[in-house]
């Protein structure tokens, strides 16, 4: 870049809304072109505010607009070259829409140029081959420079290296382009120099100046002189752009006047012939026939090429031709519809005119082909109308009514007028936004709401429901309840209601006797700006309900006492004896009274009317009439359920009033006889006599058994069984017994106690016990006894002692006591197995089988002189006795005891009990 790069921007058009700039290509970002705002007119604050945009068709943006200030700034570099190419004018349209009201204003850039580019050669090396019998002033054409910039700043001249033999001189085409050309000065002698060397310098004329050369390189032939020659030095031909490949479109002809090979010739595009038309066009090299070789995707309407005829001789000649190309539109493109702006969605109380969408409609096709006719479907409130040159507004011709059409689908149709015309469609979607055009709306004007009274706190009532055409906030419904009272509070205190659903609830409990009925207004509200409202009345009608009992207006009683009435002593039937006034607050059938008797002292004496609440007598008094009577009227209503409330009256019989009444508490009326504690006392007393009769028969059975048993036992008892429990009786000879005890020490196996009962009589060797002291039997004799007969207690684990007690002569007749021989000391256990006696009867006792019934007999016959002393183990083997005159005591009469006293006559001996025989006087009881 120039170190002071100078940028001027020159309005020259402001009037129609369009305003034109040049400026500089190159230009730096940021750089100022001018104020839009001043230039236009418009106030620079409103360019926010109107949602100013800049639009163009190129796809980069080159400026920008400072919203504050309306400054045109460069927002990127320009290169013109890269922009508009070869063309000679280099234009960017823009266009500046502004919305509220909407206006479009056309802004037009003109670029200018800038010596930026050298001018350059297509080849880095030129050759030329000449014969050298060429004579002095033949001439060759030299290669053009390009060069890229415009006007002054392309190339201008061409100069050449110094040289004796060649010169260059600047010659003209048929279209005024300037082409250089090397011109013989000087016969050229192959033998002294076969090559010379040039450089071609071209120079722009921009300041400074910019040059590009390129070396030219010149071979001595010793061949052709002659040149071909074109028929025409400029070829022109038209093609359609929509050309298949293959279309002829110009044949070129030139002809050289050597011969043979030095007259072939062969065409070709010149180097200085761009690529891409190289690509797009084919040339025949022996025809010159040019036909179209592709798609003819180009843009400029003319296109010029450069064809060189070269010969075929040892030094080839050439010269070239200019061909330039008409490309005929086609109607092969269709109408482009652009969205430029669009409002969606737009209120619903929009007036007609109100633009809603700007268009632009373009059709890359020239001419006729290019211009574009645009409409809408007539059943829409919409409209199209021309704004500038290839741009429509989109605006409003109707009313609009969200309720009814929520959205519009706008197809824009755009036709061209070409042959045939291609038609072109886009499809608009406009959305209506609402506005808060329609209030909420209650199905009916007023509603009746029925409730129960002493209904619970926060009772539904009922709930109103209202609908709102309107959508979003404008469709929301709140509900309120509107300032009022009922019976002098505020509607507040008696109801709520919710603002989302707009159901009522009760904040108290309703009482029908203060408060009948009433009524309010619900406001429905939408949240609309501003909002709209409707309201609902509610009339509220409280039904009774059975929450009163019966009020007793006479007779009053007070404080608990009874109501007195008088009655002379001999009333006739019928007299009237009171009436029972009452009153209920309830409503209908919640108040319809009747009146009843619970309770008369006479039920004879006295009825009442059940309607009108009068007392009256049934019959006429007597003498023998009780002197005071109580009566207990029910008064019930007819609700549901029936609440009642009672009174009690005091009839009095007597003539004149007497200065104190009676006291009415004990009327003389008898007691029931049963109630509930005498009906379970009687039941309790029944039970124990039942449960006492029984035990009484069951111990009769049980007595009866025993003994019948025991008649068995004595009187059949067998000679088996008598040998079978025979036990070997020691009498010890320091024993002082009663006359009817023996002590009998046992051995064996009979490691517990055994309590045996039965008659003790002698055997067949001895008839008769002696009378007297027990110790007269002869010490060291033996007996044989039955076991029954015998008390057996543990002393040792290898030794018992028993006891044999003296027995009625029944018993004696039965078995009496038979000695043994004098050597057996020890009584032998019976060998079947015993059965273990109760507690109390024989501490761990057994019985054998032959004698248990006898010996349970005998043990429970506790009324016929027969007792059993539980017998206490010895604690201590070899524990000493200690016996008194008379007396026996031994181990095991007592737990941890050391001895036992017993009085004069008991049995004594190791840890024996002395027990009286059955039928024998009872002996003396042990201490």
């Amino acid at each position: 870049m120039r170190g002071c790069l100078m940028v001027f921007c020159l309005i020259c058009c402001t009037a129609k809304g369009q305003v034109v700039y040049s400026i500089s290509e190159g230009m730096e970002h940021g750089a100022a072109v001018g104020n839009i705002a001043k230039d236009l007119g418009i106030d620079a604050a409103t360019l926010s505010a109107r949602k100013f945009r800049m639009i163009t068709g190129s796809s980069k943006q080159y400026f920008n607009i400072n919203a504050s200030t309306g400054i045109l700034t460069v927002n990127e570099p320009i290169d013109r070259e890269q922009l508009c190419e070869l063309k000679s004018a280099c234009l960017l349209n823009y266009e500046l829409v502004l919305e509220n009201p909407l206006e479009l204003y056309r802004m037009e850039f003109r670029v200018l140029d800038v010596n930026d580019n050298s001018p350059s050669f297509s080849l880095s090396e030129y050759h030329i081959n000449m014969p050298e019998f060429l004579s002095p002033g033949a001439r060759f054409t030299l290669p053009s420079a390009q060069d890229l910039d415009e006007g002054t700043n392309s190339v201008q001249n061409y100069t050449l290296s110094p040289d004796e033999h060649f010169s260059l001189e600047m010659q003209i085409r048929g279209d005024g382009s300037n082409y250089p050309e090397l011109v013989l000065k000087k016969a050229l002698d192959r033998e002294q120099q076969a090559t010379h060397r040039l450089v071609l310098t071209a120079k722009d004329g921009g300041d400074p100046p910019k040059s590009g050369d390129v070396s030219v390189v010149v071979t001595v032939l010793d061949t052709n002189d002659n040149a071909p020659e074109f028929e025409h030095s400029v070829y022109r031909a038209s093609v359609l752009e929509n050309s298949p490949s293959g279309t002829l479109v110009v044949q070129v002809h030139a002809t050289d006047l050597d011969e043979g090979p030095n007259g072939e010739i062969r065409y070709s595009f010149s180097n200085t012939t761009s690529a891409e038309l190289q690509r797009m066009f084919f040339i025949h090299p022996h025809t010159g026939e040019v036909t179209v070789n592709g798609v003819l995707a180009i843009q400029r309407p003319l296109l010029e090429m450069l064809i060189e005829a070269r010969d075929n001789g040892a030094f080839a000649m050439s010269s070239t031709a200019k061909l330039l190309v008409e490309i005929t539109d086609v109607n092969n493109h269709g109408p482009e519809i652009t969205i430029t702006s669009l409002s969606s969605p737009i209120p619903e109380d929009a007036v007609p005119g109100t633009v809603i969408a700007l268009l632009s409609i373009l059709d890359k096709d020239p001419g006729e082909n290019g211009k574009v006719t645009c409409q809408i479907p007539d059943n829409l409130p919409f409209q199209l109308k021309p704004s500038l040159e290839n741009y429509y507004s989109l605006v409003t011709s109707g009313l609009l009514d969200r309720e009814l059409i929520s959205g519009y689908n706008i197809t824009i149709t755009a036709t061209d007028l070409g042959s045939p015309s291609i038609t072109t469609q886009k499809t608009l979607w406009v959305q209506i936004s609402d506005v808060n055009d329609n209030p909420p709306v209650f199905g009916a004007e007023t509603f009746d709401v029925f409730v129960e009274e002493n209904n619970p706190l926060g009772a539904f009532l009922y709930q109103v429901s209202a609908s709102d055409l309107d959508m979003s906030e404008n469709g929301r419904i709140s509900y309120t309840l509107r300032n009022s009272t009922v019976a002098g509070s505020a509607l507040g205190s008696f109801l709520s209601v919710s603002s989302t659903n707009g159901s009522i609830y009760a904040k108290r409990a309703f009482d029908f006797e203060q408060l009948r009925s009433f009524h309010f207004q619900v406001e429905a509200k939408d949240n609309g700006s501003p909002a709209l409202s409707a309201a609902i009345t509610v009339n509220v009608y409280i039904s009774d309900q059975n929450d009163n009992a019966p009020t007793i207006l006479y007779p009053i009683s007070q404080n608990g006492s009874v109501a007195v009435e008088v009655v002379p002593r001999l009333a006739d039937e019928d007299y009237l004896v009171t009436k029972v006034v009452a009153d209920d607050e309830d409503n209908a059938e919640n108040a319809w009274l009747s009146f009843h008797l619970a309770h008369s002292s006479d039920s004879t004496l006295f009825h009442l009317a059940p309607h009108s609440g009068e007392l009256r007598t049934t019959r006429s008094m007597r003498s023998t009439d009780f002197l005071k009577h109580k009566v207990v009227v029910v008064v019930r209503d007819h609700g549901d359920p029936p609440l009642s409330s009672t009174v009690t009256v005091g009839i009095l019989l007597a003539d004149t009033l007497p200065q104190v009444l009676p006291d009415f508490d004990d009327s003389g009326v008898p007691q029931p006889l049963l109630n509930a504690t005498n009906i379970y006392l009687i039941a309790s007393l029944a039970c124990v006599s039942c449960i006492f009769a029984v035990f009484l028969l069951f111990l009769a059975i049980a007595r009866l058994c025993r003994c019948r048993s025991r008649c068995c036992g004595c009187c059949c008892g067998s000679a088996d069984d008598y040998k079978r429990y025979c036990y070997s009786v020691h009498m010890l000879p320091s024993s002082h017994l009663p006359p009817d005890m023996l002590e009998v020490t046992g051995v064996g196996k009979l490691t517990h106690t055994y309590l045996y009962r039965a008659s003790v009589g002698l055997g067949p060797s001895n008839n008769s016990i002696p009378n007297g002291d027990a110790g007269n039997v002869p010490s060291g004799s033996r007996l044989q006894v039955p076991g029954p007969c015998v008390q057996v207690q543990q002393v040792q684990s290898d030794r018992l002692s028993a006891v044999l007690v003296h027995c009625s002569t029944r018993a004696r007749s039965a078995g009496g006591l038979r000695p043994f021989p004098p050597h057996t000391h020890n009584l032998r256990p019976a060998p079947p197995k015993l059965q273990a006696a109760k507690p109390g009867r024989g501490r761990g006792s057994r019985t054998p089988p032959g004698s248990a019934a006898r010996a349970r007999g005998h043990r429970e016959q506790k009324g016929r002189n027969t007792w059993v002393r539980p017998v206490r183990r010895a604690k201590e083997r070899g524990l000493r006795r200690r016996r008194g005159p008379g007396a026996a005591s031994g181990p095991g009469s007592g737990v941890g005891a050391r001895e036992r006293r017993r009085g004069p006559g008991a049995a004594a001996g190791r840890g024996g009990v002395a027990v009286p025989c059955p039928g024998a006087e009872p002996a003396p009881a042990a201490a």
